[in-house]
């Protein structure tokens, strides 16, 4: 009976790459050629003591597999990729903060325990399940023979005629060995990616530029770079929640031509999915491609010239705003080089949290409002992230008055109204729907702040940072995020003329799309002397 168990978990050790990525139990109706190679292998081994160890080795590099393989499926459902070997490692660490976040410190410890204990096991239960069918095959040779022949010659015949049961899971499975080349090919990729990136990063003409010609078209206007959560190209085009979305956005440009205010719209293509916003952030602000945490890391550790640098050159204070910080960013200071830097905890904010979104969008806008555009002020640039749309997009909050958002409170009761995460993610309908009212929360708040606080001198860049996970966005959904330029002022609008962006808040399918990493220079460009 134990030789039985064994073999099954011989077995499954070697379809389980393949299973995980399928979907489909029928991908275990396969022959896995790198379990039987192991075996041979591990009988071929003399000494016992030199077995068992390696067993363990051949273990750990089967479980190693089966938890990229997990990881690949991770990564694909939340930011739209597979896991990356040279540079995934920090988004894993980025994971768990999400994690703590969402279920608490100590669940998420629990959880982070847990699973090293059971990979631990597993590498033990693997290298045992090995060891004693090696063991029995040493004592049976002559059928051990014959039976690993008949096995590796109906493998050689299947994978040359193609056979599959499920579709792209041929029965003649080497998804160990697939996946290790996977990551093998990582190596060579991400080494060519870096030395492109490297040049890229060498040269930059408009660092060079003169700090009094930076900008000029903009003199004394304040100007807010708005990223809005998730918002992704989903949310406005040929989805179940996009019609909501869509007249929120149509309801938005009629108010705000009403208010006096232009706007002209298009689409980037952001350098991530799903997640790890600040990726696209510094991708906006450099004019680089910065699509990994290493790349990110490396960015931030020098002296890239970013637009907050620009502004802060030609005469504006900068600031940052970033309600999801708990503490001081470091990186807000050293790199991009911000005179002041908002958060979670400095903004009296004294209201309930939703989720991840520790302050709802309003209360941004208003304590922004209040606190520095109503002041008396030199000009200033502020990066804000706007967060009620990030996930699990539920609760949600819900407009108050402007006048009565005071220090918060008055949403203590808003959370109650909504269902937990654990309730909705249980329906990817559900998750959908809440997502596309979040969107619709957020961009409401921001025409309904325009159109209650008249700002003649504020220039707006509206744009999303990602396109939601997965679970929303669909299977293989582009990385493209809407972009908008509002402003009272036609010179700012006429500006960009030759961009041929679209007029009003709803960009159309056929409107310009841009790379992220290309907005930089051609602002620079379309607003200097």
């Amino acid at each position: 009976m134990r030789a039985v168990i064994a073999a099954v978990v011989v077995v499954l050790v070697g379809l389980a790459p393949g299973l995980i990525g399928s979907e489909s139990a029928l991908a275990l109706i396969r022959v896995p050629l790198e379990s039987v190679l192991a075996l041979v292998i591990l009988a071929a081994v003399p000494r016992l003591v030199a077995r068992r160890i390696v067993a363990i080795f051949v273990a750990l590099i089967f479980v190693t597999t089966i938890a990229f393989a997990a990881f690949d499926r991770g990564f694909a459902a939340t930011v739209g990729q597979s896991f990356n070997v040279v540079t995934g490692w920090p988004e894993l660490v980025d994971a768990y903060g999400v994690l703590s976040d969402s279920i608490g410190m100590f669940a998420a410890v629990v959880v982070l325990v847990l699973l090293i204990l059971a990979t631990a096991a597993a590498v033990l239960v693997v290298a045992g399940a090995f060891f004693r069918l090696a063991s029995l095959i040493r004592q049976r040779r002559r059928a051990t023979v014959i039976g690993g022949s008949a096995i590796t010659a109906s493998w050689i015949v299947l994978a040359l005629i193609g056979t599959q049961i499920v579709p792209g899971e041929p029965i003649a499975a080497a998804d160990t060995f697939s996946t290790a080349v996977a990551k093998a090919n990582q190596l060579a990729v991400a080494a060519a990616e870096q030395a492109t990136f490297d040049t890229a990063s060498a040269t930059d003409d408009y660092a060079t530029l003169p700090a009094s010609g930076q900008l000029a078209a903009l003199k004394g206007k304040d100007v807010i770079i708005a990223f809005i959560e998730s918002y992704g190209q989903v949310a406005v085009q040929n989805t179940s929640f996009s019609p909501g979305v869509d007249d929120v956005l149509l309801k938005g440009n009629k108010d705000l031509e009403a208010a006096g205010y232009s706007e002209r719209s298009a689409f980037l293509t952001s350098s991530t999915f799903g997640g790890i916003s600040w990726l696209a952030h510094s991708t906006l602000q450099t004019g680089l491609w910065i699509d990994s945490q290493q790349k990110y890391d490396q960015v931030t550790t020098g002296t890239r010239f970013t637009l907050s640098d620009a502004f802060k050159g030609a005469g504006w204070r900068t600031i940052s705003d970033v309600p999801s910080d708990t503490e001081p960013w470091s990186i807000g200071t050293s790199f991009y080089h911000y005179d002041a830097e908002l958060n979670s905890e400095n903004v009296g904010y004294q209201g309930p949290a939703f989720s991840y979104a520790r302050i709802p969008d309003q209360y941004t806008w208003e304590y922004f409002q209040t606190h520095e555009l109503a002041q008396p002020h030199q000009p200033l640039m502020a990066e804000i992230d706007f967060v009620s749309s990030h996930s699990p997009w539920t609760p949600l909050p819900h407009e108050v008055p402007w006048a009565a958002v005071g220090d918060g409170s008055i949403f203590n009761t808003q959370p109650a109204e909504g269902l937990p995460p654990s309730v909705v993610w249980q329906n990817p309908q559900h998750v959908q729907q809440l997502y596309g009212q979040s969107v619709q929360y957020s961009m409401g708040a921001l025409f309904s702040f325009l159109t209650t606080y008249d700002d003649p001198n504020l220039v707006l860049v509206v744009l999303g940072d990602h396109q939601p996970a997965t679970e929303v966005s669909g299977a293989g959904a582009n990385h493209n995020v809407p972009i908008s330029i509002i402003s009272k002022d036609p010179d700012v609008i006429s500006r960009i003329s030759s961009w041929n962006w679209q007029p009003g808040m709803l960009p159309s399918p056929t409107a310009p799309l841009w790379p992220m990493d290309a907005f930089r220079n051609r602002f620079l460009t379309a607003y200097g002397q």
